[in-house]
């Protein structure tokens, strides 16, 4: 059905209330005299107004306006009541742009699960005028506590008068602000997520008390700022008479509760509930000016929630007022409280809060020797052992909190006398709750927890330098006793080898030089068997190794052939060489540790002797010799 008329006017006792299946009301204007209740599908409004007069009717407290699907204000729309108002609905309440309204003396949207303020639009209760707004807040600016239904409301969404809120938005899943949403006590609860765009405000301002509970004096021709997180300014908003009235503060803005928290708030734009300021000055009867009102406190932000996000350049402020320009004091800074919902700790942890924005609470300004206003209170919820602050954020790199509570001063340093010389403390998920605060060595090649080398680590396992070189000494004493021991037991001292123990050495024990105390002499019997004997040259080095001349000695002409024993010559002098690695190894040693490169060296040259004689021995088949007996035993030949 559409209505597309030019007015239409309804006067009712009581209410009115008819089931439509509106759809569209285009270029029309609907007065209601009493109260309004309609149930409809959708609601489409072009350019339209629906205009409610109460008229101060007490059998009928609200108007309802139910919709089950859609509603839509486009192109300067109004819905509006100079009473209760409340909408209802299952879908998208949304507001185009300019223009489009929706207001009453007190309104409550809910059950949409999306509500969408386009830019220019305009959500407000109570109206402008001072008795709407008298209406919702003078009941409670005689009270210190803040009402009990706004921090755990009922279950709920309906109008009723008896409670707190002047905007009341509920069970509403998303809603995002383009637009103004403006009230006195706006109450925004069961709700899962809030965004504020760029160009979107909620506000607050100048729309709380103008008396009551903080409400400054006037004094000496100058009225005091207003108090509430922060005292007002002295010599508020009282004037000399009431021809000008009172300032007024800023009101009360309620995100979330106990039982249901905001999911998230997005702020890109800004929250304000600041005191209003004044700029006019008193009067006496002569027309000279004898001073101004002091300026109103800034109101109150309760927010539940669960994660927060302020942008940069959005503004979250409780500004308290400027007072007038002649003497009026500043009115206080208002209050902040941020009652976070969960507080994950250790490996869980994730911040609550982003702050990019600014919060403000600072009090308004005094003019001609009137105060400033003090800063009003940010406040959060006490944070968990590790974190600290409104924002419950990590404790700093180097300090630890082991109680509930969110002062800086919890987080204290940790003590330096627990931490290596080598180690630095390291960040922790969650911030550390323990005295212990943990640390990591300075480099991989350092070992926790004590942040030593391999040899450092030995050193001190048997307690420090001093204790572990006296062992040391021991030790190697012991040892040097021990093989000299050995060395007299095995060798002997001045003795002969017999042929059984040159035999026994030869199959159990390495070849090695020997002292010249040491070398064995020549037995009568064992020399009478030998027809010649032959010495190496050179000084069997890795550059010189040791090696056989090619002349046939004259004593073994007859007792060798020629030609096999220059083949013989040629394996030995091979055997004898060394491989050009040995060489390399002994010089690379020599550079980076000399004792190395002389142990090396006496290693290589035992093992070369030792090859030596198993070539003669096994490998070389006595094929030089004229004697066939010699040649078959091999007894001709040794080294």
């Amino acid at each position: 059905m559409r209505f597309n008329f030019a007015k239409a006017l309804m006067s009712a006792s009581s209410a009115y209330n008819p089931f439509i299946p509106l759809r569209e009301v285009c270029l029309s204007m609907r007065s209601v005299f009493g109260a309004f209740r309609v149930a409809i599908k959708m609601l489409l409004m072009w350019n339209s107004k629906i205009v409610i007069d109460g008229g101060g009717n007490t059998v009928v407290s609200a108007s309802v306006l139910e919709v089950r699907n859609l509603i839509v204000l486009r192109a300067g729309s109004v819905l509006g009541s100079n009473a209760n108002l409340g909408l209802y609905g299952q879908g998208l309440l949304k507001l185009t742009g300019h223009g489009d309204t929706i207001r009453g003396q007190r309104l409550s949207l809910s059950l949409f699960y999306n509500i969408t303020v386009g830019p220019g639009s305009l959500i407000q209760a109570p109206l402008d005028d001072d008795a709407s707004r008298s209406v919702v807040t003078k009941s409670l600016c005689e009270s210190q506590t803040c009402p009990i239904d706004l921090i755990t409301p009922p279950d709920d969404c309906h109008v009723n008068y008896t409670l707190s809120f002047s905007l009341q938005i509920c069970r509403v899943e998303d809603l995002l602000v383009n637009g103004i949403i403006k009230g006195s006590i706006i109450h925004i609860h069961r709700a899962r997520t809030i965004i504020i765009d760029t160009d979107g405000l909620i506000t607050a301002s100048e729309l709380g008390c103008n008396g009551g509970v903080g409400k400054g004096n006037y004094s000496k021709g100058a009225g005091s700022g207003a108090g509430h997180g922060g005292r007002g300014g002295s010599v508020g908003t009282q004037g000399p008479n009431q021809s000008y009235g009172n300032i007024i503060g800023g009101g009360m803005i309620v995100m979330g509760s106990i039982q249901w928290p905001l999911l998230r708030l997005n702020l890109y734009g800004s929250l304000m509930v600041d005191g209003q300021s004044f700029d006019k000055a008193s009067v006496n009867r002569n027309a000279s000016l004898i001073g101004g009102l002091g300026g109103g406190s800034g109101g109150t932000v309760l927010l539940f929630l669960q994660e927060l996000m302020l942008a940069e350049k959005s503004s979250l402020s409780v500004r308290g007022g400027n007072g007038s320009p002649l003497g009026g004091g500043g009115g206080g800074g208002g209050r902040v409280h941020f009652h976070w919902y969960k507080i994950d700790t250790g490996d869980e942890y994730v911040p609550v809060a982003s702050i990019s924005g600014s919060i403000n609470s600072s009090g308004g300004a005094g003019e001609n020797g009137g105060l400033f206003g003090e800063e009003g209170t940010v406040t959060g919820k006490k944070c968990p052992k590790g974190l600290y602050g409104t924002f419950c954020k990590e404790c700093p790199l180097g300090t630890f909190k082991d109680v509930d509570g969110s002062d800086e001063s919890l987080c204290i340093p940790c003590s330096l006398d627990l931490l290596p010389n080598r180690a630095n403390f390291i960040h922790v998920r969650g911030g550390v709750s323990q005295p212990s605060c943990p640390y990591k060595c300075i480099s991989e090649k350092y070992r926790m927890p004590n942040c030593y080398t391999p040899l450092e680590e030995l050193v001190y396992t048997f307690g420090g330098p001093w204790p572990f070189a006296l062992i040391l000494s021991v030790l190697l004493v012991l040892l040097a006793l021990l093989l000299s021991t050995m060395k007299i037991k095995l060798v002997g001292s001045g003795k002969c080898y017999g042929a059984s123990s040159v035999e026994h050495q030869s199959h159990h024990h390495f070849p090695h030089l020997l002292s010249l105390s040491e070398v064995r002499g020549t037995r009568a019997e064992e020399s009478q068997s030998h027809v010649y004997r032959m010495y190496f040259m050179g000084p069997n080095t890795f550059r010189e190794p040791w090696h056989l001349p090619y002349f046939l000695p004259n004593a073994i002409i007859e007792i060798v052939y020629e030609d096999a024993f220059n083949r013989f010559i040629d394996g030995i002098n091979s055997v004898a060489a060394y491989d050009w690695w040995e060489g390399s190894v002994h010089s690379i040693l020599s550079v980076l540790a000399y004792p190395c490169a002389w142990s090396w060296k006496q290693w290589r040259q035992r093992n070369k002797i030792h090859r030596l004689q198993e070539y003669v021995k096994s490998e070389y088949d006595h094929s030089c010799l004229r004697s066939c007996r010699s040649r078959a035993l091999y007894k001709g030949m040794k080294v």
